[in-house]
């Protein structure tokens, strides 16, 4: 089995204009976001490795946050996923993979996860 390293941030809530049905459009719905990006392994990680070996963490959340255009409508969450994955190939090369996961909240009654995952390779 190959070496692998996959950073992961759970559950970045944030509101994100999207929907298709009229009561979705206009108004910003909260999403929850998990992201895992698959990336370049080092060959080994000391105890002073620097963080230019890995990527930030903090860059998976501003791809799901600040990232995001403002104003923009996304009809489609998968739309959303889609400007993520983007979001973090154009930041570092070292980036081979993207996985998003998206909730949407204002639909899920009790405890229900409604929502989808996007999977990207970088080509």
């Amino acid at each position: 089995m190959a070496d692998s390293l996959t950073l992961r941030f759970a559950d970045i809530e944030t509101d994100v204009l999207t929907g298709i049905y009229s009561e979705e459009t206009g108004k910003p719905q909260p999403l929850r976001i998990t992201i895992e990006v698959g990336y370049k392994v080092a060959d080994r990680y000391e105890p002073d490795t620097p963080l230019e070996s890995s990527k930030n963490y903090m860059d998976l959340k501003f791809a799901a946050t600040e990232a995001l255009p403002e104003g923009v409508h996304f009809k489609l969450i998968e739309s959303v996923a889609d400007h993520i994955c983007d979001t973090l190939f154009a930041q570092d090369e070292n980036v081979l993979s993207v996985t998003v996961h998206i909730v949407k909240l204002a639909i899920a009654v009790g405890a229900e996860k409604i929502g989808i995952t996007l999977s990207r390779e970088r080509r």
